[in-house]
């Protein structure tokens, strides 16, 4: 019994944290003045910014290619680099600023970014 009641209060204060990383980086969005990912809009060049959560590399057509998850605090977006293995500085954890064309199912190709403390 007493396992069950530590492993549930480990999970609350995780999704806790989750809740309190999400609404700092909503704020962070909001106070520098770019659009959320959830309020994008399909086929509209916008200024996005948030963290990475995860990096794969997954080939596209033959062709490699770096996704990157961008996540904001409202929701994530698909960062896709084509012909890159890596990019120096691009891992989970970053914060990042991205310029481009928001496409359909929240991918965006090539974008411009910007690595931010």
């Amino acid at each position: 019994m007493g396992e069950r009641s530590r492993l549930r209060t480990s999970l609350s204060r995780l999704a806790s944290h989750d809740r309190e990383e999400a609404r700092e980086l909503r704020k962070e969005s909001r106070d520098s003045g770019v659009v959320s990912i959830a309020d994008a809009v399909e086929r509209e060049r916008v200024t996005l910014q948030g963290k990475i959560s995860t990096v794969t590399l997954r080939p596209r057509g033959g062709v490699p290619a770096l996704e990157a998850e961008l996540y904001d605090g409202s929701d994530s977006l698909t960062l896709v680099f084509l012909g890159r293995r890596r990019i120096a500085g691009v891992a989970p954890g970053v914060a990042m600023r991205v310029q481009g064309r928001f496409g359909t199912d929240k991918v965006m190709f090539n974008p411009r970014y910007e690595l931010r403390p």
